[in-house]
C-alpha cells in the first residue's frame, strides 16, 4: 500500500456480480478504486469494517428535491370526483409556487441526506422550478439550479442536474398559472440559461461530482420543434436526455391528438430514440412501442414507489427487458427514498399482475433476479446519467455503501443468499455507511451535517404550513 492509498477491508465487498471475501479494496487521492487485493501484506494495512459488506453506491436516476415538502400532505381526499395524478399535481404545483430560493436549498439537502442514508450516492435531479413565483426570471436565472447543486456539494452526493425544458399546459390548453415557475417559452433562452449553467458549476460544486444534462420535461409540455433543437443540443455536447413519457392515459391520447401518434412512436419517427435517450415512467405503452425502445437501446427509469402513490400504472417491466431496454430506478417525488424497495417493487407488481413469481429472473441460475435488480439499481442508473460509478472496480470511482450483517433485517444471510436478503429484505437501518469518491459522508448512519439539515427542513416546513399540531 503506498501512501496515497487507503484500503478498506469488510467481511464482504460485491464486485464482479458476487459477494467476495478475503479482498481488500484500495482508493487513491483522487478519489478512484486503485486494486482490489487478496495480499496477505495488503490484509493486514486495510482498515477494518467489521460486521459489514460493501457494495456500490446506489444510482437515483429521478428525483424532484422539491416534492420532498408535500410528502403525507396529499394522502387525502381532494373533494373531487375521482383523485388522480391530475389533482395530485395541484397540491404540487401551490407548493412548488410557496418555495424560496432558500427553501429550495434546504428541501434538497434534505431530500439528498436521505438518499444518502438509504445507499444513494448518484442522483439524477429532474429539475423544472426556474424562476420566481409569477413567471419572472431571477437576476441569476440558474439561481434555483445552483442551490439545488449547492445543497448536493454541502451533503456531499454526486449529482446530474436534468435542466427540464418546459414550455405549456400543454397542446390547445390555457397557461396554467400554477406552471409559471416552470416556463422557459424560447427555446434560445433555454439553450442560453443551460449554457450558462454548465460554466457555473466550479462556482458551487466540484466539476468531479456534478454535471449537467437536459430533459425536455413530456411531449405534453414542449413543442415539436422546441424538442428537436434541444435534442440537437445534447447530441453536439454529448449530454444524456431524461424526458416524462406516457406516465398516463391522457397524455398518450394528447400527443395522438397533436400528432397523430402515440408518445414513443413519436419519438421513434423523429429519431429521437437511441442508448442517449431515458424515457420516465414509459407505462402506457403498446408492444410495438416497447419494441422501438428495445431496438434503440434507450433506458426506462421506473420509479414504483412514487407510481403506485400516484397511481400511474406498473412499468411493463418484463416486456422491455425482452426487448433489450435497460431499466433503472428513480424516487421522483420522494414521498418514500428506498430504490431497493422501487426494486423489489418492480418484480411484486408483474407478480400481483401476472399471479407468478420470479417473473424478471433472466434464468434459474441462483440470485439472477437479484443481480438484475441490483445492476439496474447500479449500472443501468450510472449509463443513463453518464455517470462513472456504480461498480466497484480499479479505475472506477470509490462510490459504495456498507451495510450491517446483523441487521434484523438480513441477519442470518450467508455469502451466496447476501444479494438477494438485501434486495428483498433490507430495511434502510442495515445501511451503515456512504462514500463518495473516498469520501465518507455517512459513517454509522449519521451525516456529520445531520441535525443542521433536519432543524433548517423543519423550519421551512413550519413557514410553508404552519406550526405542527
Amino acid at each position: 500500500m503506498t501512501a496515497e492509498e487507503t484500503g478498506w477491508l469488510a467481511d464482504f465487498i460485491y464486485t464482479g456480480g458476487a459477494f467476495e471475501t478475503g479482498l481488500a479494496m484500495f482508493v487513491g487521492a483522487n478519489g478512484q478504486i486503485t486494486r482490489l487485493s487478496r495480499e496477505p501484506a495488503d490484509l493486514a494495512n486495510a482498515r477494518r469494517l467489521p460486521n459489514r459488506a460493501i457494495l456500490p453506491g446506489l444510482v437515483n436516476v429521478h428525483s424532484h428535491a422539491f416534492q420532498r415538502v408535500i410528502r403525507g400532505r396529499t394522502e387525502h381526499s381532494s373533494g373531487a370526483e375521482r383523485d388522480t395524478f391530475w389533482t395530485w399535481r395541484e397540491s404540487m404545483y401551490h407548493a412548488a409556487n410557496l418555495l424560496s430560493p432558500e427553501a429550495m436549498y434546504h428541501a434538497a439537502r434534505m431530500t439528498f441526506l436521505e438518499m444518502l442514508l438509504s445507499g444513494i450516492t448518484t442522483v439524477g435531479e429532474f429539475h423544472y422550478v426556474h424562476h420566481a413565483s409569477g413567471g419572472a426570471p431571477y437576476d441569476e436565472r440558474n439561481l434555483l439550479a445552483l442551490q439545488v447543486l449547492r445543497a448536493a456539494e454541502e451533503v456531499g452526493l454526486r449529482i446530474a442536474l436534468l435542466r427540464t425544458a418546459y414550455v405549456r399546459a400543454g397542446w390547445r390548453k390555457p397557461a396554467d398559472p400554477g406552471q409559471a415557475r416552470f416556463l422557459t417559452p424560447r427555446v434560445e433562452d433555454f439553450l442560453a440559461d443551460t449554457d450558462a449553467l454548465r460554466a457555473a458549476i466550479p462556482r458551487v460544486a466540484s466539476p468531479a461530482r456534478a454535471w449537467v444534462a437536459v430533459a425536455p420535461h413530456s411531449v405534453r409540455a414542449v413543442p415539436l420543434d422546441y424538442l428537436r433543437e434541444v435534442a440537437s443540443y445534447a447530441y453536439a455536447n454529448g449530454l444524456p436526455i431524461h424526458m416524462h413519457v406516457a406516465e398516463q392515459p391522457a397524455e398518450v391520447e394528447a400527443c395522438i391528438a397533436e400528432h397523430g401518434a402515440r408518445p414513443v412512436e413519436l419519438l421513434e419517427r423523429r429519431g429521437l430514440l437511441g442508448a442517449h435517450f431515458t424515457a420516465v415512467h414509459a407505462i402506457h405503452i403498446t408492444g410495438e412501442e416497447i419494441g422501438y425502445l428495445g431496438r434503440s437501446k434507450a433506458n426506462v427509469c421506473a420509479c414504483p414507489t412514487s407510481e403506485r402513490n400516484l397511481g400511474d400504472g406498473a412499468v411493463p417491466a418484463d416486456a422491455l427487458f425482452a426487448a433489450g431496454s435497460g431499466i433503472c430506478f428513480g424516487s421522483d417525488s420522494n414521498v418514500q427514498i428506498d430504490l431497493l424497495e422501487d426494486a423489489r417493487l418492480l418484480e411484486y407488481h408483474l407478480r400481483m399482475k401476472r399471479l407468478e413469481r420470479v417473473v424478471l429472473a433472466p434464468d434459474a441460475e441462483w440470485e439472477s433476479l437479484a443481480r438484475r435488480l441490483f445492476s439496474s439499481a447500479t449500472e443501468t442508473g450510472a449509463r443513463s446519467l453518464g455517470a462513472a460509478g456504480a461498480v466497484l472496480e480499479p479505475g472506477r470511482p470509490a462510490d459504495f455503501f456498507t451495510v450491517d450483517l446483523d441487521d434484523p433485517s438480513i441477519a442470518g444471510a450467508g455469502r451466496h443468499s447476501l444479494l438477494s436478503h438485501i434486495v428483498f429484505s433490507l430495511e434502510r437501518t442495515a445501511v451503515r455507511d456512504a462514500c463518495v469518491g473516498g469520501e465518507f459522508v455517512i459513517r454509522d448512519g449519521r451525516h456529520p451535517l445531520q441535525e443542521d439539515i433536519v432543524r433548517a427542513f423543519a423550519a421551512v416546513q413550519r413557514s410553508l404550513w404552519g406550526s405542527p399540531e
